[in-house]
Order: C-alpha cells, then sequence, then structure tokens
C-alpha cells in the first residue's frame, strides 16, 4: 500500500506529526512518500524538517497512490480534496487545528495510523459541486467544491445585489453581503455561521444560504440535487464581487456574469476508522444542540 502523506507546515512545526506518522505506517508494512500541498511563502518563518527528509510532490506521487493522509486544519484537507479526488484516491485528515470538522484524527490518535496500512478503515462518498463562472456566452473560470463556493461584496461597504435562480427559474434577489452554495459537507463551514441548517454531511442537496441579507424574507433554503443554481449579478450593476470556491483565490465577478453551480460526477472518498457520528462530532467540536 503506498499512503501520500501531506502535510502543512504552518501547522505541522518540523513536520514532525507527520514523520511520526510515517514510522508508524512504515513499521505496519505501509510504503509512504511526504510532500507539501503547497510552496511556503518567501519570507515566512516555517520550520522545515531535516535535510534528510526527502520531500516529493502531489502532482508526482498522487498517481497510483493508494491513500492521501493530510496533516493541517480543514483548509489543508480541502486544498488536497480536489487533485486526490480527481485522481479517484481517498483522503483522511489528521488535525493540526482548531476545529478540524472534517478530521478523523488528532494528534494525539497517531498509534491508530496502523490500522490503515493494514486496510482497516471504511469509506464514506462526499457530494461535491462544479462550479463555472460565465460571462456572457464564455467559460472565465471552472472550480470543483467539497464544501461550498461563496459570493461576496468583499471588502467594498456598499451592499451586493444577486439574483438566485434554480433550473433557470427565479428563486429570490440577495441584497446584502453575499450567497453561499454549499454541499452537505460545507453545511457546517460557513453557511453555518451565516445561519443556514445542518445538513447530514452524507445527504445529496445544495444549499443556498444568504449572508447578512437586508430583507426578512429572505431565508436559506435546502434544493434538490438534481438542480443548477444560477447565481447572477444584474446586468448594469457596476459592483464588483468575488467568488471563492473552498476558500481558495478569489476571482472577480462584474455586472452580467453568471456562476453555475451544480452537482458534480465526481465525489471525494473520506478514509474513516472511529465510529464517531455526525452528532457526537457536532458536539465535541460545535458545541452541541443545546445551549
Amino acid at each position: 500500500m503506498k499512503i501520500v502523506l501531506s502535510s502543512n507546515p504552518y501547522r505541522d512545526k518540523g513536520l514532525r506529526a507527520t514523520l511520526e506518522a510515517q514510522r508508524i505506517l512504515e513499521r505496519a508494512g505501509a510504503k509512504t512518500v511526504i510532500c507539501l500541498p503547497f510552496t511556503p511563502k518567501k519570507g515566512d518563518r516555517v520550520e522545515m524538517p531535516p535535510r534528510n527528509v526527502h520531500l516529493s510532490s502531489l502532482e508526482k506521487e498522487l498517481p497510483g497512490a493508494d491513500l492521501l493522509i493530510c496533516f493541517g486544519g480543514d483548509g489543508t484537507l480541502l486544498h488536497a480534496a480536489r487533485d486526490a479526488t480527481l485522481h479517484g484516491i481517498p483522503v483522511m485528515g489528521v488535525n493540526m487545528g482548531s476545529v478540524g470538522f472534517m478530521a478523523e484524527l488528532e494528534r494525539g490518535e497517531l498509534a491508530q495510523l496502523a490500522l490503515v496500512a493494514q486496510g482497516r478503515y471504511t469509506l464514506e462518498e462526499r457530494m461535491m459541486l462544479d462550479v463555472r463562472v460565465y460571462r456572457g456566452d464564455k467559460l472565465v473560470s471552472q472550480d470543483l467544491a467539497l464544501n461550498d463556493a461563496v459570493i461576496s461584496k468583499g471588502s467594498m461597504a456598499r451592499v451586493a445585489e444577486i439574483e438566485v435562480l434554480a433550473d433557470q427559474v427565479h428563486v429570490s434577489d440577495v441584497t446584502g453581503d453575499g450567497v453561499i452554495v454549499s454541499t452537505p459537507t460545507g453545511s457546517t463551514a460557513y453557511s453555518m455561521s451565516a445561519g443556514g441548517p445542518i445538513v447530514e454531511p452524507t445527504s445529496r442537496g445544495i444549499i443556498v444560504t444568504p449572508v447578512c441579507a437586508h430583507k426578512l424574507a429572505v431565508r436559506a433554503m435546502v434544493l434538490a440535487p438534481e438542480r443548477t443554481v444560477t447565481v447572477r449579478l444584474p446586468k448594469g450593476n457596476r459592483k464588483h464581487l468575488f467568488l471563492s470556491v473552498d476558500g481558495g483565490k478569489a476571482v472577480r465577478l462584474t455586472g452580467g456574469d453568471r456562476v453555475e453551480i451544480y452537482r458534480s460526477e465526481y465525489t471525494t472518498k473520506l478514509a474513516l476508522l472511529g465510529k464517531r457520528n455526525f452528532y457526537q462530532l457536532i458536539n465535541q467540536k460545535l458545541g452541541g444542540f443545546a445551549p
């Protein structure tokens, strides 16, 4: 079994947790390779591993791998999920951040990785979204989301004006800070903070959540997974909005642009070891439903 270990060097100082995991996995019979999910910025103080530790690239190692294990927060896992999914590789997260809602293991549970080397884990499929930006008839951007697509006004003071459609039928006009279109997995992220519903992550549905809407009648909605959600900026609107997919680099939107979002044919496969269910995670990491 070949396992790729992808570590966020800002979270995993000196890649200590990753190196410990590598020893555990290799003692249990797995073949491992360590990759960085991105190149640290010049000038940043990042503690790197000893020089004798070989670092490879995800682009080189993902083809032919059996599993990708990410060390960091949810952002690290989201960053890697797209590439792993395109290669059909399951992903497991080790939480090195604060919440780590999507992570299967905490830093102190690395010993359980010996079970991974023995193939003693299950897979759970998570719905993803295709996100495409059109300027007229021209496709100007395309991405894949495990969590969400956020269309927002950025730092400008004026409110955003957005039209939301489902299968080309008008659903609502959102006047406010923006709108979030999320998967069930993303329902416990920004969508929840904006007042959206909590949805079991293995469900199928598209969640549309307005952000700081200036109308009492505007509410979050859960649409059928077969729908195509279109978020459109009114023509002639001189305000610029921004699209961010899974917290990635923002794409600038202008009047007349439309963002089409629909269920992807791809699904992310999360590798699971434990028997904690969704509601246990809600109570443990988000404070539960009770006050």
